[in-house]
């Protein structure tokens, strides 16, 4: 399929919107009852910290919505305002968010049906309206909705966006996109959809296996043991990579790029892991043949992560993270604590908390569990921050719960 064809007759469709509908300032009041809060405002200005008896909160520098978020939620509410009667469809979710997702359901905004992965857009039909989501939606999805006569607002924050057109340059010039991100998370399959020949890789394991296969493949010079070496290699990424990849003929030529929302640090170092890989393939000489660099890291996320490094460097009894369970960007907040070693709890909504000194969290990489007696007698020093879909309203919820139970 020719993506940047398809993307431009998209664009210039009646039946398409990526701008809004001009309806802000009728929306603005809707969006802040629902998501803003007058106590995160004053602690946004009064040094982002908060005393209450014995609890002292201490919040990250950098924390909740992001712009691109802003823009999809207000985008979506807008969607409503313009079509009050028509039925509208959101794919999946708006952001990884209970309490945003909920709000849209009171609105009478349905969900596409998810088993297993795959979307069920048996329901829609011509003339519906649907919202694809900030983390974008597949060509496929795209190309769908658009033979059944949908009109379809694209909320797929430009972050998202510029990534699909560092791959989409990686195919037009025959060059493989090396992906950094979660196999099924939304954005990834978005992403991949826009690429030519690509391989996705979770972490710095995978990534170095990757590269030790292309070295591994400039010197092996026995035909049995290249296969075994192949198949072993497709075997680990068989439902992490394009149709009739080929490790040795795709691997020649690669590009980073990544899911916005991943670990900025892991992504910049399989960026050099690759580097390195294909210098000591190639050599300095035909690098720039083989590699092609990047810059894909949203802002948002880069900054929420430097907010949340700093805020561990300092003096906490535990720290609290907030967000979706689904949402990549709050997972990788909640993965620096654990690697300072901080006691941490990710929770995704305040209800979590309570009733008494109880919470049911999300240790990272496990299932829901229940830790109580969850806070200490005495002063208490919390660490407090929340990913780039959780709203101020619900971070203050959380700080009227712990206060609660700190201060009976």
């Amino acid at each position: 399929m020719d993506t940047r064809a398809f993307k431009r007759s998209l664009h210039h469709s009646e039946r398409y919107n990526r701008r809004g509908f001009g309806l802000g300032e009728e929306v603005a009041g809707s969006l802040q009852t629902a998501y803003q809060s007058d106590l995160i405002a004053t602690l946004r200005g009064n040094g982002l910290e908060l005393q209450e008896g014995r609890l002292h909160v201490r919040l990250a520098e950098a924390f909740g919505f992001c712009w691109g978020v802003e823009r999809a939620v207000a985008m979506a509410y807008e969607t409503r305002r313009h079509y009050p009667s028509e039925r509208l469809w959101i794919t999946n979710e708006i952001i990884h968010n209970p309490s945003v997702n909920a709000h849209l359901r009171e609105m009478d905004v349905q969900f596409i049906p998810v088993d297993e992965g795959v979307k069920d857009f048996s329901g829609v039909a011509n003339g519906d309206v649907v919202i694809l989501p900030a983390f974008g939606a597949t060509v496929q999805e795209m190309q769908l909705l658009n033979e059944l006569g949908c009109h379809i607002v694209d909320t797929t924050c430009p972050w998202v966006s510029k990534v699909w057109n560092t791959v989409e340059k990686h195919k037009k010039n025959d060059i493989t996109s090396i992906i950094h991100g979660k196999v099924k998370h939304e954005e990834t399959l978005a992403t991949s959809s826009f690429a030519g020949t690509y391989l996705v890789v979770l972490d710095l394991t995978e990534a170095q296996l990757v590269c030790d296969y292309i070295l591994r493949a400039a010197h092996a010079a026995d035909a049995q043991e290249r296969a075994v070496a192949r198949d072993g290699f497709m075997a680990r990424f068989a439902n992490a990579c394009s149709p009739g990849f080929d490790p040795d003929r795709d691997l020649e030529r690669v590009g980073v790029a990544n899911q916005t929302t991943m670990l900025k640090s892991e992504t910049e170092e399989i960026g050099r892991m690759f580097e390195r890989t294909m210098l000591q393939r190639f050599g300095p000489l035909d690098l720039n043949e083989h590699f092609v660099a990047f810059n894909t890291i949203c802002d948002a996320t880069q900054e929420r992560q430097d907010a949340m490094f700093a805020l561990v460097d300092e003096a906490l009894d535990l720290m609290v993270v907030i967000g979706g369970y689904n949402s990549s960007n709050t997972t990788h907040l909640q993965e620096i604590a654990v690697s300072r070693g901080i006691r941490s709890f990710h929770i995704d909504t305040p209800d979590r908390i309570g009733p008494g000194n109880r919470i049911e969290h999300k240790p990272l990489g496990g299932d829901l569990e229940v830790v109580e007696p969850f806070l200490p007698e005495g002063p208490i020093r919390v660490g407090l921050t929340s990913g780039a879909s959780t709203p101020d309203r619900v971070v203050e919820d959380v700080i009227q719960r712990l206060i609660s139970l700190t201060n009976p």
